[in-house]
């Protein structure tokens, strides 16, 4: 089975590099890594070029937001299995995508996502900040916030053929959106991984500010009254399980 990986990129450079070779060192050898840039000016295009040969489509070109940059590598991506990789993140070791691979293969399932730490950027970039735990999928779980890492879930492309691709309506919680359009839809056979697949940096547009703290709750709530899952109750419940999350 090829899997499509996609990195968006805007002003990467310092950390892109380190994702590239991430995704480069898997031991899984069917991989088509696609990156799509939003017209970056800090010397992120260079490096991609520097390491072309690793990479199947490539394009820098102003964008709408993440979402968006997310949907063109959607459009582009012909692997039966499709995951992203943010540019400041790296797999937890260099078997992940054979794990996921064979998860599938083992499971016949039509959704494989995992575990997942945020680590400190400095001065110790190894140490881990908050530690995301899942678990087995229940349904009943959504109603009470529950949500897979996003950057842990690789679905096969027919799903995303069916749910669609990222609401860019959504700035920040258009992964949310996915995810309950996803595990909504009891048809899917989902496997829960347990294991950590992906090391994330600290940070992020979701958390960047107060004020993005605010958006990302107030878009979360829409995004549950959209799906016709939960409400305030819910949502109450997804801040708690994200600060249990951390690791004191």
């Amino acid at each position: 089975m090829k899997v499509s990986i996609i990195t968006v990129t805007y002003n990467s450079a310092q950390t892109l590099a380190h994702t590239m070779d991430s995704i480069a060192n898997q031991t899984y050898p069917n991989i088509e890594h696609i990156i799509i840039d939003g017209a970056s000016t800090d010397g992120t295009v260079d490096i991609v070029k520097q390491r072309q040969d690793r990479v199947a489509y490539f394009i820098s070109e102003p964008d709408r937001g993440i979402y968006d940059a997310l949907n063109k590598g959607l459009d582009k991506a012909t692997g039966d299995i499709i995951g992203l990789l943010n540019s400041d993140d790296v797999f937890a070791d260099n078997r992940i995508i054979e794990l996921i691979v064979k998860r599938f293969e083992h499971k016949q399932c039509d959704v494989v996502y995992g575990n997942l730490v945020y680590q400190s950027q400095c001065p110790n970039k190894n140490k881990v900040f908050r530690y995301w735990k899942s678990n087995r999928f229940d349904p009943k779980c959504l109603k009470y916030g529950w949500m897979p890492p996003h950057p842990t879930l690789y679905c096969r492309k027919k799903v995303y053929d069916e749910v669609g691709h990222f609401d860019t309506t959504f700035r920040i919680s258009a992964d949310y959106d996915f995810a309950l359009r996803v595990f909504g839809n009891l048809d899917y056979k989902t496997s829960h991984l347990p294991a950590v697949l992906v090391r994330m940096n600290v940070g992020g547009v979701s958390n960047g500010s107060f004020r993005n703290i605010i958006c990302k709750m107030t878009e979360d709530y829409k995004v549950l009254k959209k799906n016709h899952i939960g409400s305030f109750f819910t949502l109450g419940c997804k801040n708690m399980r994200k600060l249990m999350q951390f690791i004191r």
